[in-house]
């Protein structure tokens, strides 16, 4: 008789945690590059809820051929405190069956810190990919994510080099930062080919003229709070967004946060201008289609901030700072702020001399998950200090 054994447990295991859409497009080259190695790691993907919207998540998850959540802790919405405390409690119960090696988290989103903290209370290091970025503005929940999460990681992976110069001032040891590039991109060049057509998405729109007659478009995203929770800040915005599109027509994919806020203002009749196309939040593959073919991108988001300097696409981002300098000093954006006659001054210079040539930053090659991977795995067998 013939005994089968069962395989061996691998030894080596990983909880990823994603929390918000911005995440997935982090997480997904990382999964694949951990399964590239084999069963030396058992890797579980956890999803805390952050981001609830169940048809957005499942989009996102198919395009970018993520597996679906081992464990959902269901969190949902609610004030970046209560977020952050339920993240916790739930994500406790998850490492006490569990027991990882290692809890690895992404970006700076509420969930992102809240499974840091639970972790290294566990005693369970924390690894952080895109760690060391910073905007030095402590009115965004963000940057406080960011900050803390670094203090309390192990290990830190880094997109550009201004990230390790953040980290030593902030006192973190050297040996714990590897700079490996940025995995955004790796999601970018591996979707590109499948990003979905502007055509496509107008007429899924009913919107197939918008375009005739115009020689291109601008795209706009804002979702920021310092942008459209305040009715003269935002009503300032659209008025310049209302002159931009007199020139350029403009696509505008609307978080839900703003259009709640546009209708909390009774602002909704500024955007019924023939000029100006408002769409409900688009997924990842249509996102990539309008921004990879767009004159300019307007914009508050630090993820399109990237994605814009890797498609050479010029960007004007509408803050005051960025916690991506590099997209400024070596790709294709713009630090504007909500200066209104700034933002047109650089949008004209854009219209005349097609914007920003840039370069595409060092390690921005699509082997970033590939890097980050072989370091886990090298770490996991070594040691920290192995380095």
């Amino acid at each position: 008789m013939q005994i089968i054994k069962p395989p061996a447990p691998a030894p080596y295991s990983i909880l990823c945690v994603v929390g918000a859409r911005p995440n997935f497009m982090k997480m997904a080259p990382i999964m694949a590059a951990f399964a590239a190695l084999g069963p030396e790691l058992d890797v579980s993907l956890v999803h805390t809820g952050q981001h609830y919207d169940v048809a957005m998540n499942h989009q996102y998850f198919e395009a970018l051929g993520i597996p679906q959540p081992d464990i959902n802790l269901e969190v949902g919405s609610g004030s970046h405190t209560a977020q952050t405390a339920n993240v916790m409690l739930r994500f406790e119960s998850v490492l006490n069956t569990k027991h990882p090696s290692a809890v690895l988290v992404v970006g700076d989103v509420n969930s992102t810190l809240a499974c840091a903290l639970v972790a290294v209370k566990k005693g369970v290091p924390v690894i952080h990919v895109e760690a060391g970025l910073r905007s030095f503005d402590r009115a965004m929940p963000e940057e406080i994510n960011r900050v803390l999460t670094d203090q309390i990681s192990e290990l830190l992976f880094i997109t550009e080099r201004s990230g390790c110069e953040n980290l030593l001032r902030e006192g973190i040891a050297e040996y714990r930062i590897r700079f490996v590039g940025n995995v955004m991109i790796d999601t970018l060049h591996h979707n590109l080919e499948k990003a979905i057509p502007v055509s496509k998405i107008l007429q899924n729109a009913g919107r197939q003229e918008f375009l005739v007659g115009h020689d291109g478009y601008a795209i706009l995203t804002a979702h920021r709070p310092s942008n459209v929770d305040d009715p003269n800040t935002l009503r300032s915005l659209l008025e310049t967004i209302l002159k931009i599109s007199a020139r350029l027509p403009i696509i505008f994919p609307m978080h839900p946060r703003t259009r709640d806020m546009i209708q909390k203002f009774g602002l909704n009749n500024m955007l019924d201008v023939p000029t100006v196309l408002q769409l409900p939040p688009m997924g990842y593959l249509e996102m990539l289609g309008l921004m990879k073919d767009a004159r300019v991108v307007l914009t508050d988001s630090g993820g399109i901030q990237e994605e814009t300097t890797a498609l050479g696409i010029p960007c004007i981002t509408l803050r005051n700072n960025t916690e991506r300098p590099i997209t400024v000093d070596e790709g294709t954006n713009t630090i504007a702020g909500l200066d209104s006659a700034k933002i047109l001054t650089i949008f004209d210079e854009i219209m005349l001399s097609g914007g920003k040539a840039g370069r595409i930053p060092e390690f921005w090659d699509g082997q970033a998950s590939t890097r980050i991977a072989a370091e886990i795995l090298d770490w996991l067998k070594n040691g920290l200090q192995s380095k």
